[in-house]
């Protein structure tokens, strides 16, 4: 019998602005680096890591949803000026995010 992969659950956030702005910083990093540092990415960055903030503050740690919410509300911004889509956002937040847990994002092992 084949077993579900299970969840990953951030620890409680005692500091979900803080949290934030770590992402924030980290995702604009991967977001300059992926491609070419482009003005819209301090955007993008600063969009997704406020979905996470209110997320966790409303006490949402599992991962799955965490990124399940970026990819829809990330639906309404406007990504015309950018190489990335709401997709390509919620997966990095995920891999910087598990990174940050020491989990390989390519394999899912600790």
């Amino acid at each position: 019998m084949i077993e579900p992969i299970p969840s990953i659950v951030l620890p409680i956030s005692e500091n979900p602005e803080l949290e934030g702005e770590w992402l924030q910083n980290n995702l604009l990093k991967w977001l300059d680096e992926e491609f070419i540092p482009e003005a819209i990415n301090q955007k993008i960055a600063q969009r997704a890591s406020q979905i996470f903030v209110r997320q966790r503050m409303e006490g949402e740690n599992d991962l799955g949803c965490l990124v399940i919410a970026i990819v829809t509300e990330m639906q309404s911004f406007d990504f015309s000026k950018s190489f990335f889509g709401e997709f390509a956002i919620a997966n990095a937040v995920s891999d910087i995010l598990l990174e940050s847990l020491g989990i390989d994002h390519c394999c899912g092992q600790s």
